[in-house]
């Protein structure tokens, strides 16, 4: 009988700005454009830097989504010698490559042409479908419209970018809803192959936003719900939880194969109060199963070639290295 393996990353999490053009009932990342609202360069070369030699292979860029609509913000990334968020993060993304870094993007809406253009310089991207629901909490949020992501995600799939998308427990949803979220994950999964992880991630409410008196899901559903991804999903799909946010001890039984990315070094900054658990407790939080460090780009992609060729050196040196006995996934 073979070991059941769970799957982690190594990373850098760099907030690049926190001004974004969505207003979700539930955010405390977004802020208005003020001084400090973007990491600088230096700051987030710095920390690449560190990160590399604290041994991680991933860089995951995240940001606001579509900054640029809100007024102020173009003009302050211009001080900085950039023309907007997309020319920023792709020069980061080339910095990261340099370190030995792979660039993991999560970049709220993007176009077909801005994927595409992003592909050259990353391994794999993301973009939370969050629910199909029309639910309150993503009134005043443009982006958040389930068409609009579903679209996002379809093209990601027409350009063969390995790509992570999930749900949000908790934010006005049903069971019902979750269900058919899953499903049509599962499908445009079917149709283009490209969904490599699934993230069943709980809402946790935080003070000063519109849900802060919310009810949370217990265990229990959480468990539930991910044992109905493991159900609908393919089995080359991945079902990912966060386990800085909900009892992950508890949840690995429930058919979870995946722990995501956890930094040595950066905080979670969309949940700056839930730390990252370190490589030991991830190893606990386990248990029987074999803890396996992995690239963002997962091994079924390296093998179909699915990255651009600047990236294709890198990829292969970080794939020996995660795989050399040496390397502890414990460490």
């Amino acid at each position: 009988m073979h070991r059941r393996v769970i799957t982690f990353s190594r990373n850098a999490f760099l907030p690049l700005t926190t001004v974004c053009v969505n207003r979700c009932g539930y955010c405390c990342f977004r802020t208005p454009v003020r001084e400090g609202c973007v990491m600088p360069p230096d700051e987030a070369t710095r920390t690449l830097d560190a990160s590399a030699a604290l041994g991680c292979t991933e860089a995951l860029f995240t940001f606001g989504e579509r900054p640029g609509a809100v007024p102020g913000f173009n003009e302050m990334l211009g001080r900085l010698g950039y023309a907007d968020i997309l020319d920023y993060v792709y020069g980061l993304s080339l910095a990261a490559i340099e370190r030995g870094l792979l660039p993991h993007t999560n970049a709220g809406i993007l176009s077909y042409g801005e994927l595409d253009r992003l592909r050259e310089v990353n391994a794999s991207m993301g973009l939370m479908l969050e629910t199909t629901a029309d639910v309150a909490a993503h009134r005043d949020s443009p982006g958040k419209d389930p068409a609009v992501r579903i679209e996002m995600i379809e093209n990601a799939g027409k350009l063969s970018i390995p790509f992570t998308t999930g749900i949000l427990l908790g934010i006005g949803e049903t069971m019902d809803d979750r269900e058919e979220s899953l499903r049509v994950i599962g499908d445009l999964h079917t149709r283009f192959g490209h969904i490599q992880e699934v993230i069943v991630q709980n809402f946790c409410p935080k003070p000063g936003t519109a849900m802060s008196d919310a009810a949370v899901p217990g265990t229990d559903e959480i468990c539930t719900t991910i044992s109905l991804a493991r159900e609908i999903l393919p089995a080359d799909v991945a079902v990912q939880i966060p386990p800085n946010l909900a009892d992950a001890s508890h949840l690995i039984g429930c058919g979870v194969n995946d722990l995501g990315g956890v930094s040595p070094l950066t905080i979670d900054y969309v949940n700056p109060e839930h730390p990252w658990p370190q490589l030991d407790e991830l190893r606990r939080i386990a248990g029987d199963a074999e803890l396996r460090e992995r690239l963002c780009i997962y091994p079924q992609y390296i093998e179909k070639g699915w990255y651009s060729s600047r990236l294709e050196p890198l990829i292969r040196r970080l794939a020996e290295k995660i795989a050399a006995p040496g390397r502890d996934a414990g460490a």
